[in-house]
């Protein structure tokens, strides 16, 4: 099918491949045992794929859709045989995250006519945030861009000190005040010292406390709009970074942070640790936020820019 040429370089697919090892394994073993004994695809198949899919943590909505998009293609082509049902999910998976216009490229890159650009990131602790943000930044330097970080999760110690341990591996400035400064002010000294430097991408880490909305949601306003006073129209995004292990708790995250605070991409972590990949799709379908990026793996390139054709590829890979 001509949805799924070669995106990627060869070792950019073959971490993809490894990330989703896991969650592809499982589904695959799952769904050759729900067509044993069966010569083509019928109700019962169906409701194997429908239990299949909800169990890899796609989501219910976005299986439904699937499930019909499949029972589509069965009435249409009057006989699908079992063995062509791993090609004919691929391509109904891509087809339905194709009707989404992000999740088609290939690398990283920033607006050019946004300088600096302004990154806030948000997520709960413990979700992989401090790693996405050195990662990204190794990414954008690579790129050739002069990236400047913020250390404005100032409520906990270790978040500051475990940014500077990725800003000193990455080489890149890390602007940070001690625990306990206002997070607004170490925002403003970040896109200031970022502006005097003539840097191209800033990265704001922001304090995780989803367990108080409305002050979680005070905060980020604040930060926003003492950002502003240095660039207007500042951030140009924030980005939720979510734990893919935890599969549908990724989603209830993305519900609550999304009423807390305005969120423009999103990215799915550990997904190298789990069997609950699906989440990605789910996500994608479900949430009007690009995923703009994946983690499969510990290396510095294991952070890749999420890109549907080559994710849905991998997912149902029967290469070994």
């Amino acid at each position: 099918m001509s949805l799924f040429k070669k995106l990627f370089s060869t070792p950019k697919k073959e971490s993809l491949d490894k990330g989703l090892e896991k969650t592809k394994s499982t589904f695959l073993s799952k769904l050759g045992k729900a067509v044993v004994g069966k010569s083509k695809v019928d109700d019962d198949v169906l409701d194997s794929l429908e239990e299949i899919l909800v169990s890899s943590d796609v989501g219910v909505d976005t299986t439904l859709r699937i499930i019909k998009r499949i029972e589509a293609r069965v009435s249409k082509d009057k006989y699908v045989g079992t063995d062509e049902l791993n090609r004919i999910l691929r391509e109904e998976i891509a087809g339905l995250l194709s009707e989404t216009n992000f999740g088609t490229e290939t690398e990283y890159s920033v607006p050019k006519d946004k300088k600096p650009y302004v990154i806030m990131v948000v997520g709960v602790n413990g979700v992989g945030k401090t790693t996405t943000i050195g990662k990204l930044a190794y990414q954008f330097k690579k790129q050739g861009l002069k990236v400047v970080l913020g250390a404005a999760d100032t409520f906990r110690a270790a978040a500051i000190d475990q940014l500077q341990v990725w800003a000193d591996r990455v080489d890149v400035p890390l602007v940070r005040q001690n625990m306990g400064s206002d997070p607004a002010s170490v925002a403003f000294d970040t896109l200031s010292s970022a502006v005097n430097q003539n840097a191209d991408v800033v990265i704001i880490d922001t304090a995780g406390r989803l367990h108080n909305k409305v002050n979680l949601m005070n905060e980020l306003t604040k930060v926003k709009r003492v950002m502003q006073k240095v660039v207007p129209d500042t951030p140009h995004e924030v980005l939720l970074v979510l734990d893919g292990s935890t599969g549908q708790n990724a989603f209830e995250q993305a519900k609550q942070f999304t009423k807390a605070t305005e969120v423009t991409a999103l990215a799915v972590t550990k997904l190298d640790g789990t069997a609950k990949g699906g989440v990605v799709i789910g996500i994608s379908d479900q949430f009007k936020i690009p995923v703009k990026y994946i983690g499969v793996g510990e290396g510095l390139d294991d952070l890749q820019v999420f890109n549907k054709i080559e994710f849905v590829d991998s997912f149902f890979s029967t290469k070994t």
